[in-house]
């Protein structure tokens, strides 16, 4: 399926998997599927845009919902843990600065991240918009649409959340892919 995605749509694929990575994520949802979108230089990201999306918001909104990865230091405090007396306690196990070294986890796996179900449908979905505006290849707009026919996932939630209205967003992407 992917011999038939524009070099733009593959650019998508490959910046939801820095998405990913940049969120410490350990697999690629459909929301960074969406956040790969809105920092493309496309029609597309461009619709996207005159609806009131931005990557910045985005990316925010999935931060809340999902975290990024990362320990908060804030929280760990609040639970009454001395991230000071944790620090000391590994230091002399493991010797100075064993904290201080590169952290192991999604962003250092190899190669390319998993597709969440909801995201492979994304794509299967961006197929079948294609086919459907009769395209011979599958654009980024393709996979917009199919984030918004597919309708579960997490960029569906944070679209909702943000006032999107998908019918009038869907007419324009579909008018945006046919010009």
């Amino acid at each position: 399926m992917f011999e038939r995605f524009t070099a733009e749509a593959r650019e998508v694929v490959v910046g939801a998997q820095h998405e990913a990575r940049r969120l410490h994520h350990g697999r690629i949802g459909t929301e960074h599927l969406l956040l790969s979108l809105l920092g493309q230089r496309t029609p597309s990201a461009a619709v996207l845009a005159r609806h009131g999306l931005t990557r910045d918001e985005v990316a925010d909104a999935v931060v809340r919902y999902v975290g990024d990865g990362d320990l908060d230091a804030e929280a760990l405090t609040a639970l009454g843990i001395d991230l000071d007396a944790v620090r000391s306690s590994v230091e002399a196990t493991f010797g100075a600065g064993a904290l201080d070294r590169a952290p192991s986890g999604p962003r250092d796996v190899p190669g390319h991240l998993p597709f969440t179900p909801r995201a492979k449908k994304v794509l299967e979905l961006s197929l079948r918009e294609a086919l459907a505006l009769k395209s011979k290849s599958i654009a980024d707009g393709h996979i917009a649409l199919g984030l918004l026919r597919e309708g579960q996932g997490l960029a569906a939630k944070v679209l909702a959340d943000r006032g999107a209205d998908v019918v009038e967003l869907r007419r324009d992407l579909t008018a945006a892919l046919t010009a």
